[in-house]
């Protein structure tokens, strides 16, 4: 019976997001984590910008790194995965379970065109780092100023 209750609770808050997504539409540029099309669970990334590359690192504790599809189309990253619930539950009766389960993808907009043959993506302590380096058009070129 808890099981079922669970449940329903996950679909009402999944149409929840799904109606607040829709509400938001936009206006925000990028979707927001907690919106995005009724998954309960996406990694947070964070997005850092050198002259040289865009580098992405993304929380995902408790995914093997070979289950995380990394793609890079028309400008976009786009992070694919899935954490899996845990299926043991023999002679476990379950008080509380927080952690969230399921499949996520986030995708974002990169700020420069990147040399996707350069792509590198590393795995360490469940922190994900994708470094992305920049076209050289890309990484600008400083112009001195001159004295007359």
């Amino acid at each position: 019976m808890e099981l079922l209750k669970k449940d329903f609770e996950r679909s009402m808050l999944s149409a929840l997001q799904t109606q607040m997504r829709r509400l938001f539409g936009d206006f925000f540029g990028e979707e927001l984590p907690l919106f995005r099309n009724g998954e309960t669970w996406v990694p947070e990334l964070d997005i850092a910008e050198t002259p040289e590359a865009i580098v992405v690192t993304a929380e995902i504790p408790g995914i093997d790194p070979k289950e995380v599809q990394i793609t890079v189309r028309n400008n976009h990253l786009v992070l694919r995965g899935e954490k899996k619930e845990e299926k043991e539950t023999k002679g476990r009766h379950w008080i509380r379970t927080e952690r969230r389960v399921g499949a996520f993808r986030r995708e974002l907009a990169l700020p420069a065109e990147v040399e996707e043959e350069r792509i590198e993506a590393v795995s360490k302590n469940g922190v994900l780092t994708v470094t992305l380096p920049k076209k050289k058009e890309a990484q600008g070129k400083q112009i001195p100023v001159k004295t007359a």
